[in-house]
């Protein structure tokens, strides 16, 4: 046997174990290298910890950039609920909302200060009207609201998991032609086929809701512009009587130079030169009055556009 080589081998080994074990030894001495070592350790420790507290909060900042619009919200905003108050004479409407036209009949109006209401059906684009039990309770002091009626939403709650939408209104009584006494209120249920809330667009429920509450072209303020109605009611009296009330307005226009419409008139003073219009489209503080040949723009009572 080759004693040199065995000896040498056995040197080589016990050298590589030293070089190991100082290796290992050098962080804990505080040498040059052990320092440096360590550095690198920390740094490499800092960047680890930033990276994981960017992942940890990058997903909450993508779930809220990505969260959709549910259709309560976005019912809610389409259509605006009146804010009611009870007191000893009743409930009244102290706050207007969007102002619906009812489409249909067979919706059951009950006291407002009622504790329930006794909704009415619509499935299938039809309307079953409210009747049985609950419309026995209230026979004598219920009734029906006609086509046209002018009534508020009052809550809208969605139930995806019964596919069905609760639609309740309250009458509005100014623009009927009634006070602010007590008003009255109904409901109707949109009954939907199974699963379809889920992915439902909100426009085409609005469609189906509108077939039964139909959004007015009377206005958002409710029939609250007191002062504006007054003075419409004033100009068009003006206009059928003619500026001195002997000779019809018609025919003292005739005679009279051309009218002429200013930005800034009051509706008084368009309404004694053209007299009244075909059409008013009431969109609370903006108002259109659409003549044979002209569009007048109001804002605020006064001309902002002609057309």
């Amino acid at each position: 046997m080759n004693h040199q080589y065995l000896y040498g081998s056995l040197q080589t080994s016990t050298k590589a174990a030293d070089a190991n074990a100082a290796w290992k030894a050098e962080p804990q001495l505080g040498g040059p290298r052990g320092r440096g070592t360590l550095r690198a350790l920390s740094l490499h420790s800092a960047l680890w910890v930033a990276l994981v507290s960017i992942a940890t909060l990058l997903p909450p900042l993508a779930a809220n950039a990505q969260t959709p619009v549910s259709l309560q919200e976005q019912l809610n905003a389409q259509y605006k609920p009146a804010k009611m108050k009870s007191g000893f004479g009743g409930a009244t409407v102290v706050e207007a909302g969007t102002v619906l036209a009812v489409q249909k009949g067979g919706v059951l109006s009950v006291p407002s200060t009622a504790l329930t209401t006794c909704s009415a059906k619509f499935q299938d684009n039809r309307l079953h009207p409210s009747v049985g039990f609950c419309a026995a309770m209230f026979k004598n002091v219920s009734s029906y609201f006609q086509p046209g009626s002018k009534v508020y939403p009052l809550k809208i709650e969605v139930n995806p998991e019964k596919e069905k939408i609760s639609f309740e209104v309250v009458a509005c009584d100014s623009c009927n032609g009634g006070g602010s006494g007590s008003s009255m209120k109904g409901g109707v249920v949109f009954q939907f086929a199974k699963g379809y809330l889920e992915t439902a667009a909100a426009g085409t429920v609005e469609d189906t809701i509108g077939q039964v509450f139909s959004i007015s072209s009377d206005g958002q303020d409710g029939g609250q512009n007191d002062d504006q109605n007054g003075e419409q009611n004033q100009g068009e009296q003006q206009a059928q009587a003619g500026p001195q009330g002997g000779q019809p307005a018609t025919q003292q226009q005739a005679q009279a130079e051309p009218q002429t419409i200013q930005l800034g008139q009051s509706i008084v003073q368009v309404l004694a030169a053209l007299g009244k219009p075909e059409k008013i489209v009431n969109l609370g503080p903006k108002q259109i009055y659409v003549y044979k040949d002209l569009k007048v723009t109001f804002i605020d009572g006064k001309v902002s556009d002609v057309q």
